[in-house]
């Protein structure tokens, strides 16, 4: 079923975090005392994901140790990549048959975002339109971006789900990729064995016509260096979430 399943890309070394990462993997990094790993989690259990795959490399043993005893009851599965880091789309392919064989989705570990009414989660679901699809990513307008210092990934129409394109040769773009997305498993046919990149895929989807994306409804921060911390923390306070 759509979405029953979904994966946190949690192997990183988080080297943008500072000292902080010699001793805490960036998917336990605590925001207002709550972990990045934890607040991903209540947005997948929200929208429904039964089976959550979560990547590990860097401190592995501490997410383990934090995933014990959804571990030991099945509802998490760890992906081991102590071996070697397989980025993000190597990731997901190794992934692959614990993601079940329907659309699922994949996050990122350092995507913070608050919801404004429906789950954003349960809207890519519901977007979902597996005629047209083969990856439908979360879009987030650049200027409400938080923590955001780059020049956007895509062009969008506007309305609801809609086809994206890339910038390439753009100087900017009006929307970034928000670290959230669904992806179909039939993407990853013939993709390479060990570390590459999920845009490898995004850029497969594209020339097929099949690459979407849906804009954000909320607020959403990224935490990927420790000032950034801060910064979500009071974010976070100025709209009364915790």
């Amino acid at each position: 079923m759509i979405g029953d399943h979904g994966m946190i890309l949690a192997a990183g070394l988080g080297t943008r975090m500072g000292g902080l990462s010699d001793h805490t993997p960036k998917a336990l990094t605590k925001v207002n005392g709550i972990s990045l790993l934890d607040r991903l989690r209540r947005h997948t259990a929200g929208a429904g994901v039964r089976t959550l795959v979560v990547n590990v490399h860097h401190l592995a043993d501490q997410i383990e140790n934090h995933l014990k005893a959804d571990i030991e009851t099945g509802g998490v599965v760890i992906s081991d990549e102590r071996d070697g880091l397989l980025e993000t789309g190597g990731g997901v392919k190794k992934a692959l048959p614990h993601l079940g064989s329907d659309p699922f989705f994949v996050l990122n570990s350092d995507a913070l975002w608050v919801d404004a009414g429906a789950s954003n989660l349960t809207r890519l679901k519901r977007a979902w339109n597996a005629e047209v699809m083969d990856a439908l990513l979360l879009l987030v307008p650049t200027n409400q971006a938080l923590g955001y210092e780059g020049v956007g990934d895509f062009f969008a129409e506007p309305g609801g789900a809609q086809p994206i394109r890339f910038r390439d040769n753009a100087e900017t773009a009006p929307f970034m990729f928000g670290g959230v997305q669904m992806l179909t498993p039939g993407l990853y046919k013939g993709a390479p064995d060990g570390a590459f990149s999920n845009r490898e895929i995004y850029r497969k989807a594209a020339s097929l016509g099949r690459l979407y994306g849906l804009p954000i409804e909320g607020h959403w921060m990224h935490v990927g260096t420790e000032p950034a911390i801060a910064d979500a923390e009071a974010k976070l306070v100025s709209i009364g979430a915790d």
